[in-house]
């Protein structure tokens, strides 16, 4: 069920998250989806900047990782919201049964990528390659691809996450994420072309702050306060990413410099933050058209059931309608 409180409420639990700042700090705990990385910088930089004390929060951040089942760890109490790394797949696991709302999305556009070689300039350059795709994928933006350029999957093997077999192949195109692969992928010295899928029509947004049901209504106070606190530090974190890197390196001792700046590079490039309705509506911010756009293509592909989830269950508006974080 939608958070039944209005924008005007949430607009007073704001402002008595900002008075809150000098008194007792209330305990909250996001998930990530993975490793700390450059594409969690703006929680961590809010963390390392007093960003979140500021709004009357102390924030505790938790890896995700592969092995990392974070919306079964919402379920069962383990934080108070998650980085799903699609809306899909928070409206996935709201249609399975949990209850789980998402209030608002770091990124404007889904990093997914597919990764060619130099010579494939195109989608349509792809008909007669083989693609190498996870089984994540092959249950959400494969079908995308299939269905917009006439794919199939005769073409299709699975994609281990490992580089080699693309850079032996030059018949192979695969999965990627716009700032690992690519960076790998140059590293290795092998010319590859790389096509943002967001730039061509997939709507998934991507990290994203959800919930559950109880905690919107419960906690609207500190969720408000949490969602301003980790676009503020988005802000804070494009323009000097210095004090979340320390952090993020501190979680993740295997992340590089030269890993986070390559990141932060294309995050900005890409406009994967600050493009979109962010340029125009403030960081954060998702569209009611879009979001109905990602739900057809999930009940069209019989990813999720209509009559267990519709758009108005799985997204609260309310928390970014009045935000404003300009970029």
């Amino acid at each position: 069920m939608k958070a039944s409180f209005t924008r005007t409420l949430v607009a007073a639990s704001i402002g008595l998250a900002l008075s809150a700042g000098a008194q007792a700090q209330e305990k909250f705990t996001y998930m990530t989806s993975w490793y700390a990385q450059a594409e969690h910088g703006g929680f961590y930089q809010a963390v390392a900047t007093g960003i979140y004390k500021k709004y009357g929060l102390d924030v505790t951040i938790k890896m995700g990782g592969p092995q990392v089942n974070i919306m079964q760890l919402l379920g069962a109490g383990q934080a108070d919201c998650v980085m799903a790394s699609s809306d899909l797949q928070a409206m996935i696991a709201r249609s399975g049964g949990l209850p789980v709302v998402t209030v608002a999305s770091s990124f404007q556009k889904d990093p997914q990528v597919v990764i060619a070689h130099a010579d494939v300039k195109s989608f349509e350059d792809m008909k007669s390659k083989t693609f190498l795709i996870a089984p994540q994928g092959m249950r959400g933006y494969w079908l995308w691809l299939k269905s917009k350029y006439g794919f199939t999957d005769a073409q299709m093997r699975p994609y281990t996450f490992n580089i080699q077999p693309f850079v032996a192949d030059k018949n192979i195109v695969q999965q990627g994420y716009l700032t690992s692969e690519p960076f790998a992928m140059q590293k290795a010295g092998v010319k590859a072309n790389t096509f943002l899928m967001a730039d061509h029509g997939w709507p998934s947004y991507a990290a994203t702050i959800s919930c559950m049901d109880v905690t919107v209504k419960t906690r609207g106070k500190a969720v408000a306060a949490f969602v301003r606190g980790s676009m503020e530090g988005w802000k804070s974190y494009l323009a000097d990413p210095a004090p979340g890197n320390a952090l993020i390196k501190k979680d993740n001792p295997n992340m590089t410099d030269e890993q986070l700046a390559y990141s932060l590079m294309k995050l900005k490039e890409m406009g994967i933050v600050t493009g979109g309705d962010a340029a125009k509506a403030g960081i954060g911010s998702m569209s009611e058209a879009r979001v109905k756009q990602s739900y057809a293509f999930l009940v069209d592909n019989k990813l999720v059931d209509p009559a267990k989830v519709t758009p108005a269950q799985a997204y609260d508006f309310d928390f970014i309608k009045d935000l404003k974080v300009m970029p």
